[in-house]
């Protein structure tokens, strides 16, 4: 079996993998196709944290475009991606792999409370750790809360899984010609203001050194690929 170039990782889901192809909802094959990438990457003794969107069950953003308070849409979506961690969760155990979801907005009822030492021994025991309710603040997305987790628990690489096979000049869904990158430095995709990722993650992971991947989670073996290192996506790092 080939080598992972990482041992611990953070995997960074949008909750647009939760929902069929028309966006909304949960949808329990779509989520277990997503859940079997993860038991398959397991095979390869690498740790895996998780941190999801909820972008299939509520967009903030929406919402306050239409008048509603930032704090309080912020605190509906982190309670919806709870329901996303459940969800992804149940998939997961239900293939035979341990599972913890922890939550930064304690619900002892469905999910522990965030505990960063507790996270990381569950890492080390071989469990899949699902982070659920963002940084547990409202004005922050959940890409910063991926950032934050994965210093946190000490993870070599923060890996963004999207629909789009990494980081391009133009949106390669609206431009034919659209020029993909291999390799940036933190600050030039900062400079380039990249849609994928937002500011404050992308600093995060700047200031802290932290290397980020953008990749394509399809086909069905491309989390495999993203551990082994292979080059897939772009890849984010301080010196590009």
């Amino acid at each position: 079996m080939a080598t992972t170039q990482y041992h611990r990782v953070l995997l960074k889901l949008s909750g647009d993998f939760m929902a069929d192809e028309t966006g909304f909802g949960i949808d329990p094959t779509t989520v277990d196709q997503v859940a079997t990438q993860i038991k398959d990457a397991l095979a390869y003794d690498v740790e895996i944290a998780i941190v999801i969107g909820a972008g299939n069950i509520w967009r903030g953003s929406n919402a306050t475009a239409q008048g509603m308070d930032r704090a309080t849409a912020d605190y509906m979506g982190m309670l919806a991606t709870v329901m996303n961690a459940m969800a992804l969760q149940d998939s997961l155990e239900r293939m035979g792999v341990i599972t913890r979801a922890q939550t930064a907005i304690e619900m002892r009822d469905v999910a522990e409370p965030y505990i960063r030492r507790r996270a990381i021994r569950h890492l080390e025991k071989g469990r899949v750790v699902i982070f659920g309710a963002g940084t547990g603040n409202p004005y922050f997305t959940t890409d910063t809360a991926a950032a934050l987790r994965a210093m946190e628990i000490g993870a070599e690489i923060l890996l963004k899984a999207t629909k789009v096979d990494g980081i391009y000049d133009r949106d390669p869904l609206k431009n034919e010609g659209a020029v993909r990158f291999e390799h940036l430095s933190h600050m030039e995709a900062l400079n380039m203001g990249v849609k994928v990722m937002d500011s404050t993650a992308l600093s995060l992971c700047m200031d802290n050194k932290l290397p980020l991947m953008v990749f394509k989670l399809t086909p069905p073996d491309s989390l495999i690929k993203a551990i082994l290192g292979e080059p897939i996506g772009t890849l984010v790092t301080v010196d590009g």
